[in-house]
């Protein structure tokens, strides 16, 4: 089992449930080295190394690896799942697992910042409704 860093949509507890086929506890915490950007004509966001710059998420303990599949299958091909280390609001750091855009897949992305109250505020529903990645999941195993 692995952690799981959620730094866009997935930082949502029913996507992440939909999309994982589990209901985990999460846990603030912060990837400090990365930016997290928004993506052209999409309503989720990539995440980037910047040195500068550090993105809030939310910390899933214990992911099973069923729920890995799905997850890898949900994140598509713009994405590599790679270990980074990210501090807990009490300064405990960790190692989790998160979606990196891939160098290929930088032109795709806007100059600015993905805001996760946007989303909730405006977003959320588009994103539900619309985005083709749930469509490739399958059953649950």
């Amino acid at each position: 089992m692995e952690n799981l860093f959620a730094y866009g949509t997935l930082m949502c507890k029913d996507i992440m449930a939909e999309v994982g086929g589990i209901k985990l506890r999460r846990l603030p915490g912060i990837a400090k080295g990365y930016r997290r950007m928004s993506v052209k004509g999409e309503q989720y966001p990539a995440l980037i190394a910047d040195d500068r710059n550090q993105v809030k998420g939310f910390v899933y303990r214990d992911v099973p690896a069923k729920a890995w599949s799905r997850l890898d299958r949900f994140e598509g091909e713009m994405y590599a799942r790679r270990s980074v280390r990210i501090e807990l609001n009490d300064g405990t750091p960790i190692f989790a697992g998160t979606y990196l855009a891939k160098p290929a897949y930088l032109c795709l992305l806007e100059n600015s910042e993905w805001s996760y109250l946007q989303f909730l505020r405006s977003g959320k529903k588009n994103f539900e409704q619309h985005y083709q990645g749930f469509s490739s999941l399958g059953p649950f195993a």
